[in-house]
């Protein structure tokens, strides 16, 4: 029998080869593909959407290099190159660009590949009214199709990038932002097209992990998860969507495209802003504690769906006239007090004023109140990125790389969120935290970079802090013993270049049981922990054994057998009363 070489990746060859037959099976049954080819050159530079590559192009080139993600691909440099502050240019122009990880990245990278393209047809590269020859035979650069193509797109996408970190509350990063707004545009010329996109994305995403995973082994296991909708900015989202929107409205207006119909783009809208959870509005209470407005945020997208559909299609007829000319002509020639004296009387201002709002169409009144959402959600962006979020110092022992200070703390005041005091709603930004903080006040960079949840969970984190051009890895390790009934007595040690410091050491815990009369506690120090017998007040103690050895406290014999301590009363009685922490 043939033997496969091990090296030999079978399972992706098979796959590319039957996807390589099927798409040749397709196009050979296609009896549109000539019109479909001619469609796309008609609109695209040799039918290619050239913008729509290069912007990935340069994405990727960012991961790669800046971020250093060719050597540490699942591991980039994250915290300098976020939204952390208006006095921070560095994160304010890199963080649209920029990820945290592998999946963040090929994610926002598939949604360009899928909505990118239907913008720049929708745009061209062709200026509306000439043919290819003619446009590449034009003097003006704006309209070559090349500029169009190579230049003007991708600039437009570096703006828009650059605009959604700058009025995010941050801080945010990832390339997000500029994939709504590449939905929001495409919604506005080709709604239910763009919802067909989201599947066509999934089939990519497919694809993706069927190359560099064909397969997966996987068993039943604990896990340390946060809500889901607790990692969507969706602040960023919104921002980029309504960008997307408006761009659209203004290029319709301006070359007189035709609009789809109402309903089309109403389900369009609201397809696309419920499936990518547009209406996932939280809140952070501090700690690892979210808060969801589910009816609210749907209502949200519900009226956002009726407002780009008005925008759109309300047409040019004044807003008043559906009430009829009767209630025109009282509106226009009789005093507002009601006595129904003629209003001849009445200043010129007053009278234009009147006219002015009379004139007011339906897509008008719809674009103004999209443009004050926009200014409702940027507006406190503006506000607190204008704040540096390192003004405190941090508690306890601290790490310090090049200006970067990590710690380990609990229940502090969290001076990311905290940056503007507000309270509203039952909710404030007067909230505590717990875990890693990394601080840098010469990059304005306050953060929760590890939860104590998750720190507890997994025993172990990596931090890493850097620039363009470096990167160090911070180490944050947690030991500790689980009293029986109890909490935990542990430390926090941060190690950087074979350098361990203790951040954080908790108080002592004490055994629920008691043992013969006597309380039972540990307490963590810098170098060892601490068992504690007897009342408050009155104690005894002594390190705590090793694994497999015992001390005698107050009569009471403890034991260390494989992790577990258990207490061995003068009459026989055992009881376990801690165990060292486990993690996963």
């Amino acid at each position: 029998m043939l033997a496969v070489p091990s090296w030999l990746p079978l399972s992706q060859l098979a796959l590319v080869a039957v996807a390589a037959v099927c798409l040749y099976v397709l196009w050979r049954l296609d009896d549109r593909r000539a019109h479909r080819v001619a469609a796309l050159r008609s609109r695209l530079l040799y039918g290619v959407p050239w913008g729509t590559l290069l912007s990935i192009l340069f994405v990727l080139i960012v991961y790669l290099v800046v971020q250093g993600g060719y050597d540490y691909w699942y591991r980039p440099v994250v915290v300098p190159f976020r939204a952390w502050s208006y006095l921070y240019p560095t994160g304010m122009l890199t963080a649209a660009f920029t990820h945290s990880g592998a999946g963040h990245l090929v994610g926002n990278l598939v949604g360009t590949l899928t909505l990118a393209p239907l913008v720049e047809y929708a745009w061209g590269h062709y200026p509306k009214g000439r043919t290819s020859q003619s446009a590449v035979e034009s003097s003006g650069w704006r309209t070559d199709p090349r500029v169009r193509a190579f230049v003007l797109f991708p600039a437009a996408v570096l703006v828009v990038g650059v605009l959604t970190a700058l009025f995010s509350v941050g801080p945010i990063i990832g390339f997000s932002g500029v994939v709504f707004a590449f939905a929001g545009f495409a919604l506005v010329y080709y709604p239910l097209t763009t919802v067909l996109a989201l599947s066509a994305g999934n089939v990519v995403d497919l694809v993706y992990d069927s190359v560099f995973s064909p397969t997966t082994v996987a068993s039943s296991r604990e896990a340390f998860i946060s809500p889901w909708w607790a990692q969507i900015a969706i602040q960023g989202h919104a921002i980029g969507l309504l960008t997307g929107v408006l761009l659209a409205l203004w290029l319709v207006e301006r070359r007189g495209d035709d609009h789809p119909a109402a309903f089309r783009l109403w389900t369009g809208v609201l397809l696309y802003s419920v499936s990518q959870s547009m209406w996932a509005v939280y809140w952070y209470r501090g700690g690892d504690s979210y808060v969801l407005f589910r009816a609210a945020g749907l209502a949200l997208v519900f009226l956002l769906a009726t407002l780009v559909t008005a925008a759109a299609a309300a047409g040019d007829r004044p807003l008043l006239d559906r009430f009829g000319a009767e209630v025109r002509a009282r509106t226009g020639d009789l005093r507002s007090d009601g006595s129904g004296r003629d209003s001849s009387g009445d200043t010129g201002g007053e009278n234009a004023r009147r006219e002015g709002l009379q004139s007011v169409t339906g897509k008008q009144a719809a674009v103004a109140l999209l443009l004050v959402g926009a200014a409702a959600i940027t507006g406190p962006a503006i506000a607190v990125n204008m704040v540096t979020t390192a003004g405190e110092e941090l508690p306890g022992e601290s790490v310090q790389v090049r200006g970067y200070e990590v710690t380990y703390a609990e229940d502090v005041t969290n001076g990311m969120v905290a940056v503007v005091d507000i309270e509203g709603f039952g909710e404030s930004t007067s909230v505590t935290t717990s875990g890693v903080i990394v601080r840098n006040p010469g990059r304005s960079i306050w953060t929760r970079a590890v939860s104590k949840g998750r720190l507890a969970f997994d025993g172990r984190q990596a931090v890493r802090v850097g620039g363009v051009g470096w990167r160090e890895t911070v180490v944050a390790n947690r030991t500790g013993w689980s009293l029986v009934g109890s909490n935990a007595s542990y430390r926090v040690t941060l190690a950087v270049d074979d350098n361990e410091t203790v951040a954080y050491t908790s108080p002592p815990a004490t055994a629920e049981p008691t043992i013969a009369g006597q309380n039972v506690s540990i307490a963590a120090e810098d170098e060892q922990f601490i068992l504690l017998v007897g009342p408050k007040n009155d104690t005894v103690s002594a390190p705590v054994p090793r694994t497999n050895e015992s001390v005698t406290l107050r009569g009471i014999q403890f034991t260390n057998r494989k992790g577990k301590l258990y207490a061995t009363t003068e009459n026989g009685t055992r009881v376990r009363v801690a165990a060292r922490e486990r993690y996963q």
